[in-house]
Order: structure tokens, then sequence, then C-alpha cells
């Protein structure tokens, strides 16, 4: 036994002796962690983290230091995909050109054109056709090429001023702003609000300034009073900026002279900003940091109209509830309480060409009875007046029972199926499904010899596909005014259907904003006259007997052939130069005092032009049934609307 543990002594003693070096080094380090831990966040003050207190009132500095180091990004790249991925829900309702220039910035060369048939060097890129209740919503853009320094275009009454010929800074933002987020920018600009809260507005340029002061304070030696007074006061400023976003949200403002008043602060950080600058410190580190925060304040800026841009689009798009529940009630009561058919007690007129045919292809109840109740009021003699409205199977039966319901004068109102005709092309596709007129937002860039490139945005409707086919749903008529469901008829329109077309096909009030020659890369190849201005749909007078005669819609299908590839997105597309295209040297031009246009998006159209001009049309986004239609505007509108009407009081219709 003596042997073994003599034997078995020394390594007894290593072990020992390991065990306390273990010890020894476990005790250095347990107070080498703490000491580094302290050392660590007292270095870490300079770069923007201002207090050890992890309390809920700061947590806006520690935001504002984690925006330097990174972090900032992440959450501005983290709101950004919540806001794509709220886009991405609403795919179905919202145009392709709206989603894809929120999450990318469009350039004249690249706007997310999404068409294999669209050319290389341009951009071009459409949206859902025309086709909600609230027709023409969705608009489609297109940039066009550079545009002859001598471009004519007509006065549309804007009180003496040109449109789109401001050279200053303030217009090129506009005109930029317009080109990236549309109609929405005039609309901003219209409603934009003053600020009045001058108070919070002048503690956010304090926290500004002391932000971009502190860092460099900080890092003086025997500074360290003044970094500390500095921080608490930016700390004051973040607290009461989280708790108020005006003035009326500031405590203590009726007791100026109290330590914790907010007067009190203001000056408090006056005096330690006036501190911090009387120190010799370097400048290029404020100038740096307040570089960073312009940046970062003109990204948040963007990124918070690029949300307000969405939401404007999304209401401009999207089908009213009170329009929705009025469609269903009609639908419901049609089914209810059959009304007697007024069609039949007139179908000797339908087809009669010695009664004037007027023609209007929507889906919206409430716009297409005041297009037609507004014809019917400023008309002479209605007694023989047909108006022939084509609709979709899910809006039928509802306008069925509207007009059923509703009378005006001695016109003769007719709702078609469009869903039931038989049509000889509607194996197409596309001609399946009610196309009304299209809409579509066209940037110019203009270039003089003297001056830069200049962008503008013009707003340019044409028929939509399903106008092409009326010469075969109206096989017994020889002519047809059609009118759009954003028009508002002023005078009578008995001379329009009177007027001799001169072998013409279609009549229409040319726009020379845009001429054929800047849309020449759109146009295939095709031959045609570059001086040619473009002509609007709205209000048009059609011969279809000159129609039949120069086989207007066998050249529209060719034409469809060529440029569009059986997608839906190229079936959109092919709108624009087909319209253009099939009526070359086929349109008879009209007076300008016809129709006035631009009342949809110009905020500048003159009383005396509206006054002057025999109907209005509102082309554009902002649709005078909607909440966001131009205020101004509206009342030429809702003039015509049918009042007392039971339905509209339930749905709370009141546009």
């Amino acid at each position: 036994m003596k042997s073994y543990a003599a034997a078995s002594s020394p390594p007894a003693k290593r072990r020992w002796k390991g065990l306390a070096v273990a010890v020894l080094a476990l005790v250095c380090f347990s107070l080498l962690v703490p000491l580094a831990f302290l050392l660590g966040l007292q270095n870490r003050f300079p770069s923007g983290n201002l207090s050890d207190e992890r309390s809920s009132s700061e947590s806006g500095f520690e935001n504002y230091a984690r925006m330097h180091a990174g972090g900032e990004q992440n959450e501005s790249k983290g709101d950004e995909l919540r806001v794509n991925d709220l886009m991405d829900r609403f795919k179905a309702t919202i145009p392709e050109d709206v989603t894809v220039n929120f999450r990318k910035k469009p350039t004249t060369e690249s706007i997310a054109g999404a068409q294999s048939t669209s050319p290389p060097n341009d951009a071009i890129s459409y949206s859902k056709p025309k086709n909600i209740t609230s027709r023409g919503l969705p608009t489609e853009q297109v940039v066009a090429p550079k545009a002859p320094s001598s471009l004519n275009t007509r006065n549309d009454g804007r009180d003496g001023k040109e449109n789109h010929s401001k050279d200053s800074a303030g217009d090129e933002a506009e005109k930029s702003c317009q080109h990236e987020f549309g109609s929405y920018c005039i609309w901003s600009l219209e409603h934009k609000e003053v600020m009045k809260d001058a108070l919070v507005k002048r503690l956010k340029d304090q926290l500004f300034v002391a932000r971009a002061y502190y860092p460099s304070i900080a890092k003086l030696q025997g500074q360290e009073k003044l970094s500390l007074e500095l921080k608490q006061n930016i700390q004051e400023h973040e607290r009461m900026l989280s708790e108020a976003i005006s003035d009326a949200d500031l405590p203590s403002l009726s007791t100026p002279l109290l330590p914790f008043s907010v007067g009190k602060k203001i000056q408090n950080m006056d005096h330690t900003i006036a501190e911090a600058r009387s120190r010799t410190i370097d400048c290029n580190n404020v100038d740096k940091k307040l570089r960073q925060i312009l940046d970062l304040t003109e990204d948040e800026a963007h990124f918070h109209m690029k949300q307000s841009a969405f939401l404007y689009h999304l209401g401009v798009q999207t089908m009213p509830k009170s329009l929705h529940c009025l469609s269903l009630r009609l639908t419901v009561e049609y089914f209810k309480n059959s009304l007697k058919d007024i069609e039949q007690l007139h179908a000797y007129k339908l087809n009669n060409p010695i009664f004037q045919h007027y023609v209007l292809i929507s889906r919206n109840i409430l716009a297409v009875s005041v297009t037609i109740n507004s014809t019917v009021m400023n008309a002479e003699e209605t007694g023989h007046m047909v108006f022939h409205l084509v609709t979709d199977g899910q809006n039928f039966y509802a306008m069925k029972h509207w007009f059923a319901r509703n009378s005006y004068k001695e016109a003769t109102v007719r709702v078609l199926n469009f869903d039931n005709l038989n049509l000889i092309h509607s194996y197409n596709f596309g001609l399946r499904q009610l196309s009304p007129s299209e809409e579509f937002r066209v940037s110019i860039s203009d270039i003089a010899q003297s001056s830069p490139m200049q962008m503008r945005t013009e707003y340019l409707s044409v028929f939509g596909h399903s106008h092409f086919l009326l010469p075969e749903i109206f096989k017994n008529l020889k002519k047809v005014v059609v009118l759009d469901d954003d028009v508002v008829v002023q005078r009578d329109l008995s001379s329009l259907w009177n007027l001799d077309l001169e072998g013409k096909v279609n009549g229409a009030v040319r726009f020379c904003g845009i001429r054929l020659g800047q849309l020449k890369t759109y146009m295939g190849g095709y031959n045609y006259n570059g001086d040619s201005c473009a002509w609007m749909s709205g209000m048009n007078i059609v011969d279809l007997e000159s129609w039949r005669e120069h086989n207007i819609t066998g050249n529209y299908l060719g034409l469809l052939q060529k440029f569009q590839n059986g997608t839906e997105a190229s079936w959109r597309t092919s709108a624009l130069p087909i319209s253009l295209l099939a009526f070359q040297d086929l349109i008879y031009n009209l007076e300008d005092t016809w129709v006035q246009s631009r009342l949809g998006h110009d905020y500048g159209v003159s009383a005396d032009a509206i006054k002057n001009a025999a109907a209005l049309h509102y082309n554009g986004n902002m649709k005078p049934w909607l909440e966001l239609g131009i205020p101004k505007y509206k009342s030429y509108w809702k003039k015509f609307l049918t009042q007392e009407e039971r339905f509209m009081a339930e749905c709370n219709v009141n546009p």
C-alpha cells in the first residue's frame, strides 16, 4: 500500500496544480469580461448610442445609431418589402405598370415593358383595360420618342398658358414626378397642405443639427459635460417627437416659463447647439453627418411618396363600394320584380336608320346614366333618339333594371349583353370580352435646338377592341354617334348627327399634343403621315356604311395579328397603334369646340373653354364619380345625376 501511494503521489499533485491554474484563469477571465464590456460600451457612444438605459423613450435615438451602422437601411428595406407584398396581393386589380414602377424607378428607356413586341430602345407599360366600374381609370403609359421642336399643340383653354412649356426647376421636378407616378403628382400638388405646426418643425430641425454635432463633440477631450448635455437634449427632443405629430400634441404649451415646457427645451437646445458650434471641431465630420441625415430623409420621403402614390392609384382604379352595392341591389331587384320591358314598345326604332342612334360601351351604371341624361336634357327633340348601351353579362341585369325604372323624356334606351351577341369575329382572343375605350398616359420627350430635353405627359383616349365590331353589332344602321361614359353633353347634338363626313369614316376631335411621328417606334413599320395629329375618342360620329366600304374591321383584324401575340398584355398594348393606323386618312376633323377634354387630369382648364364646349370629356384618372375627382369640374357632371333614386340612397351613392 505504501509503495502504491508513493507511486501515485506525483500525478495527483500535478492534477491539483492543473485545477488551481484553471480556477485562476477563470477568475481572471471573469474580471476581464466586464472590463472589456465597459470599455466597448464607452467607445460606442461617439457613433450614436447615447445611453446605457434601454428605455422605450430612447428607442428613437437607438434607431438613429443603427442608421449610421446600416441598420436603418435594413428597416427601410423591410418596410419596402411589406409594401411590395401588399401590392402583390392587389395584382388582380392594380395595373402592372403601377406595381412595377413602385419597385423600380422608370427611365425614358425602361418602364416595365412586358411584351415581346415592344420596341427595344423605348419603354412602354400597359395596364388592365378600362373595364372596371370606374371606366378608364387604369391608364396605359407610353414613353414616346423625341418630338420635333416645332410641335404645335392646340389651346385647351388653360388661361393663356402653353401646356408643358415651363423651364423652372420646380416644373422639371413635377414632370419627373409625373413620369414616375403619373397623375398622382398633379393631385398631390393640388392637395398639398402647408405645415402649420411650427414648433414640431423647429424641434425636428434642432434634432437634426444636434445629431450632426454630437459625434464630433463626444470625441473631444474635456467636453464631457457638453457631450452629456447635448445627449440629454437629443433624448428629450426624441421623446417629445415620439409622442407628438402636431403642435397641439406637445405638452405645456400654455406655460412656456416652466422648466419642463417645450419653449424651455427649445431654448436649452439652442444654447447647447451654440456651445457646440463654438468648439473647434472637424467641420468635415459635421458636414458628412448632415449629408447622411439629408440622404436618409430624402429616401424616407420618397418611400412615403411611393406609398401615397400606391394608395392613390388603388383609390382611382378600384370600384367604389357604393357603386358595387348599387349594381348588386339592382341585379337582385331585377329578378325579384321584373318591370315591363320598355324596349319592346319601341322595337321599330331599334334598327331603323332614320332615327338618331347613340352607342355607349360601358360597365358603369352611374356614368352611362349621366351621359345619356345630359344628352337627352340638352336635345331639342328626344323622340327620335335611340341609345344602344353595350355591357357585359355581369352588369346586364342591373342596367336593364335601372333603365326600366328611370325614363329619359321620350328617348329609347336599349341594353345589349355583349356576352350573348353572336358575332362572327368573337372567336378571336379578347374579342369575347367587352373592351370600352382605352386611355394611355403618354410621356413625350421634347427637344428644342436651344434648350435641354423636356418631358411632358399627355392622356390619349382611343377606341377599344369592341368598337371595331360596331358594323357587325348594328348591321342595319348607317351612322352612329359613339359616346364614352365619362362624357357630359352640354348642347344639342343634332348638328353633329347631320354632319357630312365627306367620305371619311370617323369624325373626331384632333389632339395635336401628340403626332404620329412621335409614336413611330410603336407603329410597327407601317406607312403613315408622321405630321398627322392623333385623334381622341369620347364623342365620335361614325359612318358605318363608309366603314364597311373601307373594310375597317378587316384591316383591324390584320393589324391585330401583327401587334398581339396571344397574351393579355399584348392585347392591351395593341389598342393604341391599331386605333391610330386603322383610321389613317379616314378621320374627319371636328372643330375643337365640340369636345373639351382633360377634365380628368388637368386642373387648369378655364371656365370659358368649358362653357363653350358642346361636350366635356373627363379623360384621365380623376373621374367625376370618384372621391379623388377634380372638385371644380364635378358640378358639371353632378348636374345630370339621377335624383331621388331609392337604391342610390340605400347604397350611399354620393359622388
